[in-house]
């Protein structure tokens, strides 16, 4: 059975040609050079990261030990014979000298092992070994030609080497491989642009952009080949380039395009829906996907995106994100697809991630569902003020929170707005905010929630207020009454926010050194 007569055959078995604007990185390709030194060589990443274009080059400009040959993978070859006749024919056309009497396979549904192994016995007896390049092996899904495939290249003795490019993981038994050390691998991260890297590809194609600007354009891609490739050409086209890879919008460009089509739409129902609905979210877990899509299927699904390398990406414990290039094209055709679907995603975002204590995840998404009460009473009742003054995170906690409207009402929304103020440091308006919050009035309302972190909320940013406002009495009063306050605490409570007492003993010193008290 030999497809010597499909037009699409040279094609197939040819080294694809490589663009004009081809950025050689010596780095990855003295990688692959490296890796000819074991049998199998992995180039594992996903849609656009580069892979093919990579080895291509290599291909065409290494010094390799032997003979080269290609073959481009399609659906058709996960029946056997089909597979092993393509495969025959391009190590034939690469120059490998077969055997005339090796035979071809007759049948496509089946291949004759005696042929395999007379195969393996010729390229064993070779003193210098065949290259041979598997691309788009992801679509190689048939366990028994993944595992005709490890049966040659474990008894071609030495005499072939074997390179597959595939955006999934190959069936071939990978774990014995890397415990034999017989293979090399170069995956997603390796195969990121770094920015200098990104600047070659943007003088290649005629853009000049400052060293910030390169940056800032390899972060927002993380290094994806294709983003960067397809920005610069849109930004080729543009009137203002280096505007245009500064401010350029995920959704309005081909890179959604590119993505929508290789990613998205290539999914099942199912996957597309839950990555709709988790473009809101920076990181996503099992249950967390659950919440939002109704279903209890996430699980399975974000672990075969992992695997088909679907740019999501695992963090551990069970967590993993989106690309944020890839997150900000889903949000855009989120709010196409289904109008007015996103602030109800928000709402169940932040349930989910307050019931598992993560008020800190929880607070953007009710502030972006427009639940400002919720999100109020969670930062007061988790006693989580200290950390808009002190930490890592307090200029995330202060963004939260900058967006409060004015007609948003109750204790725990006054006790934000004073704690804004106090870091604005407007400590006389942070005090009528604080009046307002203990007023009878409002406690009512507080009832809901914990009014016991309220109150000591109230003498926490009572003490952080008083000294700038010239009132060291107060101070000494409400560091008081929040010592007290925090004595009535569970322990373990106390412990997880050990910043409250820091800052006020902190802020009560500072007071006393205002009045003179030294």
């Amino acid at each position: 059975m030999l497809p010597g007569g499909d037009p699409l055959l040279a094609a197939r078995v040819a080294v694809p040609a490589v663009p004009a604007a081809f950025v050689d990185r010596q780095r990855l390709a003295d990688r692959l050079s490296e890796g000819l030194r074991h049998p199998l060589v992995l180039v594992n990443g996903p849609a656009g990261a580069g892979k093919t274009l990579l080895v291509a080059r290599w291909a065409a400009t290494a010094r390799l030990p032997g003979p080269l040959a290609w073959l481009t993978a399609e659906q058709e070859d996960n029946a056997p014979g089909v597979f092993w006749a393509y495969l025959l024919e391009a190590l034939r056309r690469g120059g490998a000298a077969l055997p005339e009497d090796l035979g071809v396979p007759v049948r496509p549904d089946t291949v004759d092992h005696s042929l395999l192994t007379r195969l393996a016995a010729h390229l064993g007896g070779r003193t210098a070994p065949v290259v041979v390049v598997l691309d788009e092996f992801e679509r190689i899904t048939a366990p028994a030609v993944a595992q005709e495939l490890d049966r040659l290249l474990r008894h071609a003795a030495g005499g072939l080497r074997l390179v597959l490019i595939s955006r999934t993981e190959p069936l071939l038994p990978l774990h014995r491989y890397r415990a034999a050390g017989a293979i090399a691998e170069i995956r997603a991260a390796a195969l990121a642009f770094t920015p200098d890297e990104t600047a070659v590809l943007l003088r290649r194609h005629g853009l000049c952009v400052s060293e910030q600007g390169v940056r800032a354009l390899t972060d927002r891609t993380e290094g994806w080949a294709a983003g960067l490739r397809l920005c610069a050409l849109a930004a080729e086209r543009a009137a203002d380039p280096a505007t245009y890879l500064k401010e350029f919008e995920a959704g309005d460009n081909t890179i959604a395009d590119y993505l929508l089509a290789e990613v998205l739409e290539a999914q099942p129902a199912e996957t597309q829906d839950l990555l709709l609905s988790a473009g809101i979210l920076e990181r996503i877990h099992p249950g967390l996907a659950d919440a939002l899509t109704g279903r209890r299927d996430a699980a399975g699904i974000l672990e075969h995106l992992h695997r088909a390398n679907a740019f999501v990406t695992p963090l551990g414990h069970g967590w993993y994100r989106l690309h944020p290039l890839f997150a900000e094209i889903l949000r855009v055709n989120l709010r196409a697809r289904r109008p007015g679907a996103e602030e109800e995603l928000h709402r169940r975002a932040a349930r989910w991630l307050h019931a598992h204590g993560r008020v800190a995840d929880a607070l953007p998404h009710a502030t972006a569902a427009g639940d400002w009460g919720p999100a109020a009473s969670w930062f007061v009742d988790d006693l989580a003020v200290g950390q808009l003054f002190h930490g890592l995170a307090a200029d995330r906690w202060a963004a939260v929170l900058a967006d409060l409207p004015p007609g948003a009402s109750g204790p725990a929304v006054e006790l934000v707005r004073a704690a804004r103020h106090i870091r604005a440091g407007d400590a006389v308006r942070a005090l009528r905010h604080l009046d307002r919050a203990d007023r009878p009035a409002a406690g009512a309302a507080a009832d809901r929630g914990d009014l016991r972190a309220r109150r000591l909320t109230s003498a926490f940013l009572r003490v952080l207020a008083a000294g700038p406002a010239g009132l060291p009495e107060m101070a000494e009063e409400a560091s008081r009454t929040a010592e007290g306050l925090e004595r009535e605490l569970p322990a373990d409570r106390l412990a997880q926010c050990p910043e409250l007492p820091a800052l006020r003993l902190n802020a009560l010193g500072s007071a006393r050194l205002w009045a003179g008290r030294t």
